[in-house]
């Protein structure tokens, strides 16, 4: 059995699978060890759609998004499948309102920069076009066309199955890692399986991230999320809505923002799915995830549909959860970075952890894998290389 690679990745979720797959087309060996089983619904993939979409507060992400179209064009080549279902981003809400996502001036003003095409609205153009309703009228919108809804699901069966395919790819599932050592620059990854060795190791385990950082000795700052999701019944069958997000001012402490996705084939047929975008109860550690959503947090989104969508039950017929991890520095979700300094050999190992990345997965792929096997990417990372800020040794 081979036990020698040239790289090992720990994490078998998207963005692991996107980068076996882009070294292997680099003809390195590379292992990818799943602590679950591949495809599984345990970690931040869990669930069936996310959003693409070009809107962002900041113009590195608009270009981003941008950058990851035709990655995404390549990946579609292998899947007769739709990976993406393209029905435009609609952002609508108060204008003065600032949120995780950000804010609509000032995603209007990063999309201008990059060239990129979009509609402003009002809030009766909002409730006339798009099916919403007893919105505020000093609420605002754009609507930029290139939205999608991506099937997450057949994302990861294909990245799945073109590792499977690779000479250069092996893939070990119900594969945890119970310790990492380094004996002469080379990496021993033990597993129940036994030890296998590499020169370089991508670490992509999603809100597991610190379970193999710690064995490392150091850690990242992050709170663990369980996040609830709730699909309404359509009573008007024609009726479909965009990915859509709305900023609202705060509801006590809770927050009150929230986000939706048309209705789709792969999930859940003549339901929309909608989602509250604030956590009321964090976790500490993965280990806590309930997969229950919490009441209070479906309380919410199910009275924001019955006041302001129209075409559908307000009741949450089906619900879902998914688990991640969020950077605790202020709106710096993402983390590309190399093992800190004080870390022997950290410039051999690439990390991905935290925030909300699906739409960037097959260009992430590509990223990490140059890092992996030039130590150098020509995209700009720099907005996201913050392990300066906030790994920290655990010695």
């Amino acid at each position: 059995m081979k036990t020698h690679y040239d790289v090992i990745v720990i994490g078998g979720g998207p963005m692991g699978l996107a980068t076996s797959y882009q070294l292997g087309k680099r003809k390195a060996s590379v292992l990818v060890l799943e602590r679950f089983k591949f495809l599984n619904q345990q970690g931040s993939s869990a669930g069936f759609s996310r959003q693409y979409r070009i809107p962002y507060p900041d113009e590195y992400m608009v270009n981003m998004a941008l950058e990851a179209q035709p990655y995404w064009d390549e990946l579609q080549t292998h899947t007769p499948k739709t990976l993406m279902d393209k029905v435009g981003t609609l952002w609508f809400g108060d204008p003065n309102v600032h949120s995780t996502e950000g804010n609509i001036a000032a995603a209007e003003k990063a999309m201008d920069a990059a060239g990129v095409k979009y509609t402003t609205l009002t809030s009766k153009e909002v409730e006339d076009q798009y099916h919403f309703r007893n919105l505020p009228s000093n609420y605002t919108g754009l609507f930029q066309a290139d939205g999608a809804s991506i099937d997450l699901v057949a994302t990861l069966e294909t990245l799945h199955d073109l590792n499977l395919k690779s000479p250069s790819v092996t893939l070990k599932e119900f594969s945890p890692v119970y310790q990492i050592n380094q004996i002469d620059g080379i990496f021993h990854v033990t597993t129940p399986e036994g030890t296998h060795l590499a020169k370089k190791l991508v670490i992509t385990p999603g809100p597991y991230i610190n379970n193999v950082l710690n064995l490392l000795n150091f850690k990242v700052s992050v709170t663990y999320w369980e996040m609830a999701s709730a699909y309404f019944k359509k009573t008007k069958p024609d009726i479909q809505y965009p990915t859509w997000f709305v900023f609202q001012e705060a509801v006590g402490e809770n927050g009150n923002q929230f986000y939706g996705f048309p209705e789709v084939t792969w999930d859940y047929p003549g339901y929309i799915r909608v989602a509250p975008d604030f956590v009321i109860k964090p976790l500490t550690s993965p280990d806590q995830r309930t997969s229950i959503p919490n009441p209070q947090e479906l309380a919410y989104t199910a009275q924001w549909v019955k006041d302001h969508m129209t075409g559908l039950d307000p009741t949450p017929y089906y619900t879902s959860t998914c688990l991640i991890a969020l950077s605790n520095l202020k709106n710096k979700e993402l983390l590309l970075d190399f093992a800190p300094d004080f870390v022997p050999n950290n410039k051999d190992i690439v990390i991905y952890a935290t925030g909300w990345a699906a739409k960037f997965i097959p260009l992430l792929g590509e990223i990490l894998s140059q890092l992996t096997l030039d130590g150098t990417t020509p995209y700009d990372i720099e907005p996201f290389q913050l392990g300066y800020k906030y790994f920290k040794s655990i010695l």
